[in-house]
């Protein structure tokens, strides 16, 4: 099995009227409540945006800020570990359909030490 990482920006999702993002989100817990029935989910969730990031260096040291290649990171997602990539684009169909925004799909490399 290998894992995937399913998610999206939450600029996806702005412009949904509030009852569509209600919506989303109960279809979006459906579609989590489906994945564990399967046995495939392993994590998920929201950055959370009112936590600004932070770097810790190799020194131990603590500075605010990020990568600038990462200073964007944001949203929703999901990781799942599927037997296939077809799999995976399968959920994040899914995903996508849920939440009424595209969802991008990453695979992680294999480690057998996590």
């Amino acid at each position: 099995m290998t894992k995937y990482l399913i998610s999206f920006p939450s600029s996806a999702m702005s412009g949904l009227s509030d009852d569509d993002l209600a919506r989303a989100g109960s279809e979006s817990h459906e579609v989590v409540r489906e994945a564990k029935a399967a046995g495939v989910w392993v994590f998920g969730g929201a950055i959370d945006e009112d936590q600004p990031p932070v770097m810790a260096r190799a020194d131990g040291s603590v500075v605010p800020g990020t990568y600038p290649e990462t200073e964007l990171i944001d949203g929703g997602f999901a990781i799942l570990d599927l037997p296939n990539y077809s799999e995976a684009l399968a959920w994040a169909a899914k995903i996508a359909a849920a939440c009424r925004c595209a969802q991008e799909v990453r695979v992680f490399h294999d480690d057998p030490e996590s």
